[in-house]
């Protein structure tokens, strides 16, 4: 059941807020500068959400498309591996990852030199931020194994809460002007 409702929620979140969220008029600077924010971000985020990264060298270099072996949102999946690069590009995670871009781009745009968009974006994938905040949860709280294993088994789940939460905060910023 997850794996059919995870994508369905970040794909029809993402193009309602894309469809709906417009960029204020500001100077052709401004947007400049918005778009290189954004990506940045863009690039940060697909990089620690696994999309792309260094290549597994000891793997055979391979290329395929995965179409029907996968759920809806999962599929049509491109995976690339080589020696350098590799690639693993998930239809729901590419379209949401486009729109959390788009957000912070338009708020850039609102609010020049806000540093929440970083920290959401940060936590905008649980699994990928995972290994950061299990550190620093042991370090102050000590160690189970059995809570980091049922946390680390549900992240998905918890990335599509995270996610929902993100842009629902991008695209309403409390205290922000609405968009």
């Amino acid at each position: 059941f997850r794996a059919v409702l995870i994508p369905f929620v970040w794909i029809n979140l993402s193009l309602w807020v894309l469809a709906r969220a417009t960029a204020p008029s500001t100077s052709d600077r401004q947007r400049l500068i918005g778009l290189m924010v954004a990506t940045v971000y863009f690039g940060l985020l697909t990089y620690f959400g696994g999309l792309w990264g260094a290549g597994v060298a000891e793997f055979p270099t391979q290329f395929r498309i995965a179409w029907f072996s996968l759920p809806p949102g999962w599929a049509p999946a491109v995976l690339l591996n080589s020696s350098l690069l590799r690639v693993s590009v998930v239809p729901y995670q590419l379209v949401g990852y486009v729109a959390l871009a788009y957000l912070v781009y338009v708020t850039v745009l609102d609010a020049a030199g806000s540093a929440i968009t970083g920290v959401l974006g940060l936590l905008s994938c649980v699994s990928c931020s995972w290994p950061i905040l299990a550190s620093i949860l042991t370090t102050l709280f000590g160690g189970s194994a059995a809570l980091a294993g049922e946390l680390y088994s549900q992240s998905y789940l918890l990335s599509t809460v995270v996610f929902v939460v993100t842009v629902a905060l991008l695209y309403y910023r409390p205290g922000w002007r609405r968009l």
